[in-house]
């Protein structure tokens, strides 16, 4: 085989490989996820989203399994927002609704401390959010029973539900009826000192829990 010859050849291959590639499709790409699409609605100031899909879908969503603990930055939201600092309560609130824009309470803390800058806009935002994740969690149920339990995704969707009611929580137990899981609380109203039990279903949490 000549010297020419064999060029000849490299080159043909090389222009076969080359060929082959371009016919190959690229791999399609990864639609977002429901609870991304509906993120992006609500952060560009959509309020007629589905709030319950919104919950339910983070739990199941890449962002969630993707986002970074932020307890330092609950601690932090709070503590900042209970001596009336009111831009670093907004830095830790942000950081939370960054990998969980579906945290109550972080919505809570940024509609006091934007009301505390006098940022009206920023703060009827938060509180309009904060109020329908609220109601999606009120209409689900009335809590009175395990079959009209409140469907939650977190405990701490219990406490706000109970902070909302006026209530002071008391004991917990964790139930179990029917193949569902349920969250009691027996909690104290502080006008009557009557004492309330609601049912919260907490199948959604647990399932998440153990897989």
């Amino acid at each position: 085989m000549t010297k020419r010859f064999y060029v000849a050849v490299l080159i043909s291959c090389f222009c076969a490989l080359a060929c082959s590639g371009q016919d190959e499709k690229k791999p399609e790409p990864t639609p977002p996820s429901e609870y991304a699409t509906l993120l992006t609605r609500v952060q560009g100031g959509d309020l007629s989203i589905d709030f319950q899909r919104l919950r339910f879908s983070y739990m199941e969503s890449p962002e969630r399994k993707q986002a970074k603990d932020t307890s330092d930055q609950e601690k932090q939201m709070w503590k900042a927002l209970n001596t009336d600092d009111y831009k670093e309560a907004i830095k830790g609130a942000d950081a939370v609704l960054a990998g969980k824009f579906v945290d109550m309470n972080a919505h809570f803390v940024e509609s006091h401390a934007y009301t505390g800058l006098h940022d009206t806009n920023k703060a009827e935002y938060h509180r309009a959010v904060f109020k329908g994740l609220l109601d999606s969690i009120l209409h689900s149920g009335d809590g009175k029973s395990t079959k009209t339990a409140y469907v939650v995704i977190a405990v701490d969707e219990e406490y706000v539900v109970l902070n909302v009611l006026g209530l002071r929580p008391g004991s917990q137990a964790l139930l179990g009826d029917g193949g569902h899981h349920y969250d009691r609380l027996d909690a104290t109203n502080p006008k009557t000192n009557e004492t309330v039990s609601l049912y919260f279903n907490v199948d959604i949490p647990i399932k998440h829990e153990l897989n």
